[in-house]
């Protein structure tokens, strides 16, 4: 009994000084998201609950006063649920057509020539030319009297088009913009999950006599369930932070029809000074997009297999 007591003490104390370092490992970034994501966080609620006007030098603090004018007041809630709107309606248009041209483009490009490769790369780079620059370019193509889409446009007798400049196609064109230079980020994705499946299931499938949509409704898309998941819940939450977008093609406009709910928290910020209403939004914004994140993955548990 004497020999084993120390043992176990040693044991123990082995285990403690394991947990000790890899929680030590982990300092740094918990570091990191206390400074640059957890702080910023408790400071934008603070913000929230005071009457800071970037025209004056001090504020004070007013309790729920920015949240009744966003939630009870006529204006804030309609610029409010404007926004959410035309944000929804630009998120599910993005990652919508990037996920199902995303998976067409993988099975298209699912070879190993090198013309595949040299086509692979192509639709993937717009994903890593700065916005600024290919927002420009988009604007000449978009421009009504000389741009490329209304050259071809007259060439087929039809009419020219507005693009930017309608509310009818404003938010259409912006979403066609982000679609182009997301789809190949999802293409290869998708395309090194389908490179990772087994080829037995196609094997088998094809001696039971599968033909080739039937091998993709029934094995390719269950198996790369999981893949979806992923693209829509990075693809989703990022598509509903768009600022840059909106701000080089359309500026918001016209009459407000591209003005997501960022570029709104901007224009409160920095053009009508009230950084206290822009934190109020902020903040609700926050809680929606944790809120889908959390019901997404709760779905995801229950509805994805991951067995493959």
């Amino acid at each position: 009994m004497s020999t084993i007591a120390p043992k176990r003490k040693r044991i123990s104390r082995y285990h403690v000084r394991n947990k000790f370092y890899d929680f030590s490992c982990a300092i740094p970034a918990l570091v990191f998201f206390a400074i640059f994501v957890y702080y910023p966080i408790v400071e934008l609620f603070r913000y929230s609950l005071t009457d800071w006007n970037l025209m004056r030098d001090t504020y004070n603090y007013v309790g729920l006063k920015n949240y009744q004018w966003l939630f009870t007041s006529s204006v804030g809630w309609k610029r409010f649920s404007s926004s959410l709107t035309i944000t929804l309606l630009y998120t599910i248009g993005e990652v919508s057509a990037s996920c199902i041209f995303g998976i067409l483009l993988a099975l298209l490009f699912n070879r190993m020539s090198n013309s595949f490769k040299v086509m692979r790369t192509l639709v993937i780079l717009p994903r890593y030319v700065t916005v600024s620059a290919t927002t420009l370019v988009f604007l000449l193509m978009y421009n009504k009297e000389y741009g490329l889409i209304n050259n071809v446009l007259r060439a087929m007798n039809l009419p020219a088009v507005s693009w930017l400049n309608s509310q009818d196609t404003a938010l259409i064109s912006v979403i066609i913009y982000s679609f182009w230079r997301s789809v190949g980020y999802a293409m290869m994705i998708y395309l090194s999950a389908i490179k990772g499946l087994s080829q037995d299931y196609f094997e088998a499938a094809a001696l039971d006599g599968a033909n080739g949509v039937q091998k993709f409704r029934y094995i390719t898309l269950p198996l790369i369930a999981p893949t979806t998941l992923f693209l829509a819940v990075t693809s989703f939450l990022a598509a509903m932070k768009v600022y840059q977008t909106v701000e080089m093609l359309t500026g918001g406009g016209p009459y407000e029809s591209t003005s997501v709910i960022v570029y709104w928290i901007y224009a409160l910020a920095f053009r009508n000074y009230r950084v206290d209403r822009a934190s109020a939004v902020g903040c609700v914004f926050f809680m929606i997009l944790l809120i889908c994140t959390i019901l997404t993955m709760n779905i995801s548990d229950r509805k994805v297999n991951y067995d493959a």
